[in-house]
């Protein structure tokens, strides 16, 4: 495989041209103003950084509605023909159907939270009626298997990132304050932990788990699996971090694609992005390492149980809201903590000030 950038479609190209780096002076706003609210300083913890995030994100507007909403991208991975899930291929599709019907537990989340949630088919191997909330944005019939050849073609690649970037503009249209993508496809955490590799530089037993609750054996398999596509499309991964588009096209897939050209549209519509789990995360590592300043607009919602979620977080510098001991992904972590981030927003916005309450300040 050619491991050169492969050609982007305009639309990321235009999305890449504008994604600007939050302005520190607007953090720091915040940060004085939370400094003045009715408690000891930094009292908050982690409260206060993700409010000064936040109304830096938004331009120093935290009046704005917080708004949120989740994007489930679907796709099936040709390399569980390899034996690298606990699950059949066919539980893609039957989830998919699941989320449909409203019966899955991101549906319970986002139902609770006031989330709105859309179904995103972008290469789901089966087809599936008209439905609401469901997108039909299908580029083929799940990824290639990886282990034999690249994942995507460059084309296909191409289409899923505009896929992300089209439900990012959706939400920007909709004037969504918070977003998350979530994900569904058998198979992809051994293309996230192909990514968590190739882009962290770890061994490739450091960053693979057990997925759907694989055993050990078939776990050296999945690092078999990774390791082998690895080195067929990547050869230089040990010493040298390839181009993210390059490991994306060899060894990623198509939700994951779209979830990148998501959070790349996003961070352009300067949207405050919550990172899920391990797959999304994997993708935000794409993205980041396509446009830097996307890293500004990233809260990890939680620290998910597969190992390479830790290596990814702390290549990205990202500290989770959550700790829940969680690995479903479906976007579950990410809409858990968005009421935590709004909390710390309306904390921003109407807590009083010690001049304000009449209340003594530290004297020491």
């Amino acid at each position: 495989m050619n491991t050169t950038v492969p050609t982007v479609p305009a639309v990321l190209n235009d999305t890449l041209a504008h994604i600007r780096a939050v302005q520190p002076r607007l953090r720091e706003e915040a940060q004085a103003r939370l400094d003045q609210l009715t408690k000891p300083r930094g009292s908050l913890g982690q409260l206060e950084s993700l409010a000064a995030q936040c109304y830096a994100i938004v331009g120093g507007n935290p009046s704005l509605p917080m708004r949120k909403a989740a994007y489930l991208f679907a796709a099936d991975h040709g390399v569980a023909a390899e034996g690298v899930s606990a699950y059949p291929s066919a539980v893609t599709q039957q989830m998919v159907e699941n989320f449909l019907r409203g019966g899955a537990a991101i549906n319970v989340l986002a139902r609770h939270h006031a989330v709105q949630l859309t179904i995103v088919d972008v290469g789901v191997d089966a087809e599936f009626a008209a439905h609401p909330a469901l997108w039909q944005r299908k580029v083929r019939r799940a990824s290639r298997n990886m282990r034999r050849e690249p994942a995507l073609s460059a084309a296909e690649m191409s289409a899923a990132l505009e896929v992300g970037v089209e439900a990012a503009d959706d939400a920007h249209a909709r004037q969504i304050t918070l977003v998350a993508a979530g994900e569904m496809g058998i198979g992809n955490t051994t293309a996230a932990s192909a990514l968590a590799a190739a882009l962290t530089g770890q061994p490739v037993a450091a960053v693979t788990g057990t997925g759907t609750g694989i055993d050990s054996s078939a776990r050296q398999i999945k690092q078999q699996v990774i390791a082998e596509a690895l080195d067929r499309h990547l050869p230089h991964w040990r010493t040298e971090r390839p181009a993210p588009l390059a490991a994306l096209r060899g060894v990623g897939g198509l939700e994951i694609a779209a979830m990148t050209g998501f959070f790349l549209a996003a961070a352009r519509h300067a949207r405050i992005i919550v990172v899920d789990g391990f797959i999304a995360t994997a993708a935000a590592a794409v993205a980041v390492a396509c446009a830097p300043a996307v890293r500004d607009y990233l809260i990890a919602g939680h620290r998910s149980e597969e190992p390479g979620h830790a290596h990814l977080l702390r290549h990205l510098g990202l500290e989770p809201v959550l700790d829940l001991r969680m690995r479903l992904g479906e976007g579950t972590g990410a809409v858990l903590a968005m009421p935590v981030i709004t909390s710390g927003v309306h904390i921003l916005l109407e807590m009083a000030t010690f001049a304000a309450a009449g209340v003594s300040t530290a004297t020491a």
